[in-house]
């Protein structure tokens, strides 16, 4: 089954959102899109194959560096994957980030990721960011402003544009849509994403609170998204 979810601006100046797809598989926003979620939450409360949210960034996602940050907790059992972040162009997972049946935490870019040993995720909250440069290659994690090993994946390649980002499920051609099973559980707030690599000295301020560039690509604080599905917001008391 091939699956591609689209997000294209219309004369409007608002955002629908298209499924291409065959066998009749469709998908459709449930609210008009809405804009900033600061001290704001974003709860997925129970295991669907509907309910996410959709993203829709400041600018394309053709990228050949970035960062991408958020706050995350989740109950979901460790042996349980997980979909973090989803951004899907018409035939490739351009960027999905997961947490494996194993308890790694991977990302993928358009074939085979890259997995990393790192602090579990459990029900308080878990900074986490990644960042990746194709000039070298080289990839981290940073959990609670601390950074894992480096790795070295895809040097020299690019993020294609043109795609849909989605929180809370996966859109895969090989899945046949969207699966329960892989869905996430759980909190996410503070999510912000550059089209650079931030310093180590810039992911430990976001990390503690404090002020750090706005993430061109998205900023929490003026995020567009639009929710489908049981999300729900509440305010990060």
């Amino acid at each position: 089954m091939d699956v591609c979810v689209c997000l294209q601006r219309v004369n409007s100046g608002m955002f629908a959102m298209v499924l291409l797809g065959v066998f009749g598989l469709s998908l459709t926003l449930s609210s008009a899109t809405q804009v900033g979620l600061t001290d704001k939450v974003l709860v997925f409360p129970y295991e669907t194959d509907f309910s996410f949210v959709a993203l829709i960034p400041q600018k394309e996602m053709g990228l050949r560096a970035f960062t991408l940050c958020m706050r995350v907790a989740t109950e979901l059992p460790e042996e349980r994957q997980i979909i973090l972040f989803a951004y899907r162009t018409a035939d490739y997972d351009e960027l999905n980030v997961w947490r494996e049946r194993d308890g790694r935490i991977s990302f993928y870019m358009s074939g085979d990721g890259t997995s990393f040993h790192l602090p579990p995720l459990t029900t308080f909250r878990t900074s986490l960011c990644l960042t990746w440069e194709s000039r070298t290659g080289l990839a981290a994690f940073w959990v609670e402003g601390k950074r894992s090993t480096y790795q070295v994946y895809k040097p020299g390649h690019s993020i294609r544009p043109k795609g849909s980002i989605i929180l809370g499920q996966d859109p895969d051609k090989h899945l046949g849509g969207l699966e329960a099973v892989q869905s996430f559980v759980g909190e996410v707030t503070d999510l912000n994403m550059w089209d650079f690599v931030l310093s180590r000295s810039m992911i430990q301020a976001w990390h503690y609170g404090h002020k750090v560039p706005k993430g061109n690509i998205f900023d929490w604080g003026t995020i567009e998204y639009e929710l489908n599905g049981n999300v729900m917001v509440v305010d990060d008391d």
